[in-house]
């Protein structure tokens, strides 16, 4: 019997509610794992709040999308993108619905190799924001020789978009709260004040003009700012802007009018763990909470400005 995360409705953090659970065996082209920990995204409770669907046929929810872990039984043909899976192997799953477990079924086709330099904790909240750094950086083409400013470079996507932009040759700026600059600087880029000014400050750090943005922010000061020192806006990548798509940006995500680069996505696990395996990758965990705290987990995370991952501990 396993423990799992269910919303019972639709609602904020309270609806959450932990049960036990039982663990199918694994059907064709799927696995069963036992979590060790699983990452907390805003889309978690963004789901289960009725802001996409309340589609009552959709409950109980299980929440919860990617994780790290063990195997513990295969179903016929169970092969990931790396290959075939066996009892034993440890790994990281992204899709991995209802990942807010201690143990469960699910399909293969999400299921990697965990690189042994990553933790359980980091492994664990790997795969879905780095996968959107990776299209970020993917979209605006951020290369060796490019000056990248990095809006919100504190935050789980923010930090691993500093770091593979760093990795890739280019001179990254990252914005975040007074709190978060030295956090920001110790991933190599040049860590800005974000508010009133930020404009100059950017353009006094980067003497030469800006080639591109990333912004995981999603405020008007960030788009603006962006707006204004970078005048090719196929240049400018936001995740959270998703009403400025007028502006010629270019949106990235779940968002009806932007890009959800299914495919590049799907492959960034191989960026990410050859970055993290060279030791050039971090992922930076703010805080972890037992599976039966996921909605005090939530409840921060909604205030905004963890510093990082937040994962769950079965």
């Amino acid at each position: 019997m396993a423990k799992r995360v269910l919303a019972e409705s639709f609602g904020g953090p309270e609806v959450l509610s932990l049960v036990d659970s039982d663990v199918p065996a694994p059907g064709p082209g799927e696995v069963s794992v036992r979590v060790e920990a699983a990452g907390v995204n805003p889309i978690d409770y963004k789901l289960y709040s009725g802001s996409f669907s309340d589609d009552p046929s959709q409950l109980p929810m299980p929440v919860g999308q990617e994780l790290s872990g063990v195997v513990t039984a295969v179903g016929d043909g169970a092969e990931g993108p790396a290959g075939p899976l066996h009892v034993g192997d440890e790994v990281m799953a992204f899709p991995a619905p209802g990942a807010y477990a201690s143990e469960l079924t699910l399909p293969a086709a999400g299921v990697v190799p965990k690189p042994s330099e990553l933790s359980w904790d980091a492994a664990g909240g790997l795969l879905m924001t780095g996968g959107t750094a990776v299209h970020a950086l993917t979209v605006v083409g951020a290369a060796e020789g490019d000056t990248v400013l990095v809006h919100g470079a504190s935050g789980g996507v923010g930090l691993l978009a500093v770091q593979i932009a760093v990795a890739a040759g280019a001179t990254v700026l990252g914005t975040a709260s007074e709190a978060r600059q030295e956090l920001v600087g110790r991933y190599g880029a040049t860590p800005l004040l974000y508010g009133p000014g930020l404009e100059e400050r950017v353009r006094r750090a980067a003497p030469g003009g800006v080639d591109a943005v990333v912004d995981t922010a999603g405020t008007k000061e960030a788009v603006d700012v962006s707006l204004d020192l970078v005048p090719d806006r196929h240049r400018i990548v936001s995740i959270l802007a998703f009403d400025r798509g007028d502006t010629g940006i270019k949106l990235i995500g779940g968002a009806p009018n932007a890009d959800p680069g299914t495919e590049i996505r799907a492959g960034a696990w191989r960026k990410l763990t050859d970055l993290a395996r060279r030791g050039e990758l971090e992922v930076v965990v703010a805080r972890t909470y037992p599976l039966s705290e996921a909605a005090e987990a939530h409840r921060f995370l909604a205030e905004g400005h963890p510093g990082g991952k937040l994962v769950l501990h079965p």
